[in-house]
């Protein structure tokens, strides 16, 4: 299976580097495609310029300016993220990657007046991310990228995805321990994607 990985991490030292390199190696070892997209180290610019805002419903021209990584959505049958939730939402490059990558066209087209998804190539989708927060206060303050990628992101695919959310909740207090053993848990849950 084509799957694309889209990591967004300042730090190659992090936690979520390690995340982000178990990810990739456990779905090469299962014979998976790999298109490892490194949203960091490949520079990409967040920022949605006004000229692309004007011309976000042209079909014929707004995917121009991210038209290489439209081409990677396209070509993916699988889409894993790997993220740190900062501030319960997603770390601005992500969003900007979402808000200039997921267009009109690409991720959602307009039918009668109501949205419908078109990534209809993506049939599974995976989430890898950690959060400070606990799972209660997380779920208590509605865990909205949780509900992004559970609900909104796989609406893009007119539901036909799968939808695998794995989370370490609690960082402000992990151990070596909880890290190692979520660690294994993405490498087992990978190695079968």
């Amino acid at each position: 299976m084509r799957v694309l990985v889209l990591y967004c991490h300042p730090n190659p030292e992090s936690f979520g580097a390690a995340l982000h390199r178990t990810v990739v190696e456990s779905l090469g070892a299962a014979g998976h495609q790999v298109d490892d997209c490194d949203l960091y180290a490949e520079g990409f610019d967040a920022v949605l310029s006004r000229a692309e805002r004007v011309g976000y419903h042209d079909l014929a021209t707004n995917t121009q300016p991210v038209q290489a990584h439209v081409d990677r959505v396209r070509a993916a049958e699988a889409l894993v993220l790997v993220f740190p939730v900062w501030n319960f939402g997603f770390p601005a490059l992500l969003k900007g990657y979402l808000d200039r990558v997921f267009l009109p066209g690409v991720s959602f087209g307009l039918v009668d007046g109501t949205t419908q998804g078109m990534l209809t190539n993506i049939g599974k989708i995976g989430v890898v991310t950690s959060y400070g927060a606990t799972w209660t206060k997380a779920t208590l303050l509605g865990n909205p990228p949780r509900k992004f990628c559970t609900r909104s992101l796989r609406a893009v695919t007119r539901f036909k995805a799968s939808v695998d959310y794995l989370a370490h909740y609690d960082m402000n207090r992990s151990t070596p321990e909880t890290r190692a053993a979520f660690l294994g848990k993405v490498t087992r849950h990978f190695s079968r994607f």
